[in-house]
């Protein structure tokens, strides 16, 4: 059988090759996103950009488990990242350790951009991440470089004899002076190639790490905070207000299949990195209208701030001005809320004579309604 050839078995292997000639525009893009969304943000006073931080940190926390499979609890996630912001969560729900940890890796990924990244840092990660020692049912060495005593590390996919390998990576005997090398690189301001923008670095980063693959699981999520990290060196900013695993998650076959053809060829790793900054700039866009309903949602709250309204009303309008798909129906409005259809009628006719909802103009047979923006 052919032994397939991996990037880091050709020497000299993180010489790394693009042509600036298909980045370049890419770069271009993103880096007037990022201005856009981070100067929207100053404009923002402290509870909303706080708000905002919230959002990201949470959907980011969530989502890059979600990539692997795992399901965290949203608001746990949300309340545990509320906490460590130092706001209120009196209201919200109670974390779990294992939630509180995985919390504290990813803002001290990005809280200390600005420090180097070290060895112990990377091993404190990992531990955060399995607090108990074990990934699931398996007991791994949380903590620590990975020893191969169980066979070289695979990424695998398939059941029990169908097994398809989809890339071997490098043997355990040549992590530490891997790992040195890129800490190396990562710390490095100036790099051979020209001084290296630094979004185009996180996306050197993260195919990097993550061919590395030093650790027995969680090499996935330690490459997206790692490369959380460089985003916030990009931005000079240790606030994060977009999301690069909630578009990860959106494209993840694509991801593995890009991942996978990378790692199978040679020096030259452009198209990994069109790929990346694609991402990355569909992550900035989305970042971009989120905020613009945070905006909006405060700009309708203060324009209503005269009118007295009962909790149902308060909870259905802020899921209006945030995250709701679909028409509203007094159906709806009656099943969300848990009322009567003859109280959801009366809040929403209230809301009209208070001229903060209307009647949808294309209701067809069942009348819908719309907020007043």
């Amino acid at each position: 059988m052919k032994h397939t050839t991996y990037i880091h078995e050709h020497s000299n292997w993180t010489e790394w090759q693009w042509s600036d000639k298909k980045l370049l525009p890419l770069v271009s893009r993103v880096r007037i996103l990022q201005g856009h969304l981070l100067g929207k943000l100053l404009t923002l006073g402290f509870d909303l950009n706080v708000e905002a931080q919230l959002d990201a940190v949470t959907l980011e926390i969530i989502k890059t488990s979600e990539i692997e499979g795992e399901t965290l609890n949203d608001e746990q996630v949300r309340s545990s990242v509320a906490r460590h912001l130092g706001l209120d969560n009196a209201s919200m729900p109670t974390t779990t350790r294992e939630i509180d940890a995985v919390v504290e890796m990813m803002l001290s990924a990005t809280y200390r951009y600005q420090q180097p990244l070290l060895l112990d840092d990377l091993l404190g990660w990992h531990r955060a991440l399995f607090p108990n020692g074990y990934s699931g049912l398996y007991r791994i060495q949380a903590g620590s470089i990975r020893d191969d005593s169980k066979g070289p590390m695979q990424v695998v996919s398939g059941g029990y004899g169908r097994e398809q390998v989809h890339f071997v990576a490098p043997s355990a005997d040549r992590l530490p002076d891997e790992l040195d090398k890129f800490l190396l690189w990562f710390n490095t301001s100036s790099n051979k190639q020209d001084d290296i923008d630094l979004v185009i670095k996180a996306g050197v980063a993260h195919l990097w790490f993550v061919t590395l693959h030093p650790f027995d699981d969680g090499n996935g999520r330690l490459t997206r905070a790692l490369t959380e990290r460089m985003l916030a060196k990009s931005d000079n900013s240790a606030q994060r207000f977009y999301s690069m695993s909630a578009q990860i998650l959106k494209q993840r076959n694509d991801y593995y299949k890009i991942l996978e053809r990378t790692q199978k060829g040679d020096k030259d790793i452009t198209d990994w990195l069109v790929w990346f900054l694609q991402t990355l700039e569909q992550s900035l866009i989305i970042a971009q209208e989120t905020t613009d309903k945070i905006i909006n949602k405060a700009g309708f709250w203060q324009t209503h701030r005269q009118h007295a309204l009962n909790d149902r009303q308060v909870k259905m309008l802020n899921i209006l001005l945030t995250d709701f798909y679909g028409k509203l129906t007094t159906k709806k409005w009656a099943t969300m809320t848990k009322c009567s259809i003859d109280t959801a009628l009366r809040d929403i006719n209230d809301l009209i004579e208070k001229d903060m909802m209307q009647k949808s103009v294309a209701s067809g047979r069942s009348t819908s309604y719309e907020l007043v923006l």
